[in-house]
């Protein structure tokens, strides 16, 4: 008699849960405008969502510990005159965001630390290059402010946001509409989907589809695809009979599949997130109550299905969170942040361990808030993989990275080279940039102390006045 043989993994028995209802964000009117983007970003410090706005396109920007419900006039990120489609953190700096709209515009904000008192209005920088609704944008993982937007206009640009210049257009190798773009490990090469069916490989530097598929999925809805760490694709469709599909592909080999999965019928597009430290792929589908998830490796079958987390709820889009951003003292090894109609809900994926001890197998060094190239130097032909960080200690963000503007638009985060010195310590006087950032905090910082007071007396006043009632 054969006994059947368990695949070892220490990731077999990853479980998802929701957090408790005082961890959720809510009273937040999430965006309904009909576009595949996952709506939401987070990072170790901010969480944002794109949010229903009158009279142009908005997102919300929340400190992560300001879980509970929203105030309805909790100040909003607004510059845009048509719906924002989608949004995302720079790696580099937890402060800075960039948000593409179908106004055809992509707008690059700094949020501060503190909580601004009035919606913020004015963008960084406003980059203007696509003729149609920009839907995709991705930070380039390795290279300091390297940023790729993806329009209607079946163009991708990739733009140096510290002076606003297009470094790359890609204008011709898309015929129709594209549904993704997805940067590999160190930022030489691009994988798109698109309309035509075909899944390409680009070298944007040389301008080149350096390898293509047609039809890696038979059905006609959008295609997505992301790099794995060993340089392989991983992709998410439909078959002709219009049932979900899951595919990993060789890019040296594109004939065959690596592996070809059919999974269920419904028609929501799966999103992929893929964390390269522990080679697991979660999908999440929008209209979907559930995140199925699947670890990839170099044995057949490549992709092993491990356990979905199910809820009662559809998932109206979905954030992921960066590594450096988990608890490491929980095992937690992904967390999401599930947008509801009304709500965000945290989701904590966890690997089940009995000692308190940090968990080196669960976390390898990972990607930091370092970049690794200058944009001109990624240009020029180099490459660099990302900077990583231990999480033994856990990550805690840096503060607030003030812009250095040294000439216009020029957005410079990097640290003054040379031992550091506090300001008090510095013979250095503090530049006009910086002196005007404090006194506004200071300023905003005042109003919202004067609100508080004005509530107090009001409350003291109602107060004053059920006494006198009961009296």
């Amino acid at each position: 008699m054969s006994r059947r043989v368990v695949r070892q993994s220490k990731f077999r028995h990853v479980f998802g849960q929701a957090a408790k209802a005082d961890q959720a964000y809510e009273d937040i009117r999430v965006s309904k405008v009909t576009w595949d983007s996952s709506f939401c970003a987070v990072n170790p410090k901010f969480l944002a969502i794109i949010v229903e706005a009158g009279g142009g396109g908005a997102f919300i920007v929340l400190p992560l510990a300001k879980t509970g419900r929203v105030d309805k006039n909790y100040p909003l990120v607004t510059g845009h005159t048509a719906p924002v489609l989608d949004i995302d953190w720079c790696p580099h700096n937890d402060n800075v965001i960039a948000s593409a709209s179908d106004d055809t515009t992509i707008m690059v904000w700094q949020i501060p630390d503190y909580t601004p008192v009035r919606n913020i209005t004015e963008p960084i920088i406003t980059l203007e290059g696509h003729s149609k609704r920009v839907g995709i944008l991705s930070w380039h993982p390795t290279a300091r402010n390297v940023l790729l937007s993806a329009g209607g206009d079946n163009v991708i640009i990739i733009w140096n946001v510290g002076t606003g210049e297009v470094l790359l257009s890609l204008d011709d190798m898309h015929p129709d509409v594209i549904h993704s773009v997805c940067w590999n490990t160190n930022g030489s090469l691009l994988a798109t989907t698109c309309k035509d069916k075909t899944l390409r490989i680009i070298d944007p530097r040389k301008g080149q589809v350096v390898a293509e598929r047609f039809a890696a999925h038979e059905g006609m809805r959008p295609m997505r695809a992301v790099f794995t760490r060993q340089g392989h694709i991983f992709t998410t469709g439909f078959t002709r009979m219009s049932q979900r599909e899951l595919g990993l592909w060789d890019p040296n080999n594109f004939e065959e599949p690596v592996a070809l999965q059919e999974m269920d019928t419904s028609n929501g597009v799966l999103l992929p997130f893929y964390d390269a430290d522990s080679s697991i792929v979660y999908l999440c589908g929008k209209g979907d109550s559930s995140i199925r998830y699947f670890e990839i490796t170099e044995e057949p079958p490549f992709v092993h299905y491990l356990n979905t987390f199910s809820s009662k709820e559809p998932q109206r889009g979905m954030g992921f969170m960066p590594k450096r951003g988990l608890d490491v003292s929980k095992c937690e090894i992904a967390r999401f942040y599930k947008l509801h109609e009304r709500k965000c809900e945290p989701i904590v994926m966890t690997v089940p361990r009995k000692s308190d001890l940090f968990q080196d197998d669960l976390y390898p060094d990972t990607p930091g808030p370092e970049p690794a190239l200058e944009a001109d130097e990624w240009l020029s032909g180099q490459d660099a993989d990302p900077v990583l960080i231990s999480l033994r200690d856990g990550y805690v963000p840096p503060k607030h990275r003030e812009l250095r503007v040294t000439k216009p638009n020029i957005l410079d985060v990097r640290p003054p080279s040379g031992p550091r010195r506090s300001q008090s310590a510095s013979n250095t006087p503090l530049s006009q940039h910086t002196l005007e950032t404090l006194l506004e905090e200071i300023k905003a910082l005042r109003e919202q102390v004067q609100a508080q007071e004005q509530r107090i007396t009001s409350l003291e006043n109602m107060l004053c006045e059920l006494v006198d009632g009961t009296d």
